[in-house]
């Protein structure tokens, strides 16, 4: 498996609009090879989103930067985001919802 985990800042006052854009984006289309793709706000930091990804393999998380459903939420994304915040590869092992 390949994971990753990152955070991802929104222009001021945009958060929620970025949010919701994030949450229609990894639920409206097929994935193919994500296990896992979950969107969290960072309560003590109100303009900061983190994203939480576990993929078959790296080449699947790769192929999906592709996906047109993919590439229009990030175009429709770009406006609303100050900036990426560090990202951090992992190797999960397992865990509750992970086979």
């Amino acid at each position: 498996m390949y994971g990753r985990q990152g955070t991802i800042v929104a222009k001021t006052g945009q958060r929620d609009a970025l949010l919701a854009l994030l949450l229609e984006g990894s639920s409206g289309g097929d994935m193919p090879g994500c296990r896992l793709y979950v969107i969290s706000r960072v309560p003590a930091q109100p303009d900061v989103l983190a994203i939480s990804e576990v993929w078959d393999d790296q080449a699947a998380h790769t192929a999906s930067l592709s996906l047109p459903n993919v590439r229009a939420v990030i175009a429709r994304a770009l406006p609303l985001i100050a900036s990426m915040g560090e990202g951090l590869e992992l190797d999960p092992v397992g865990g509750k919802g992970l086979d």
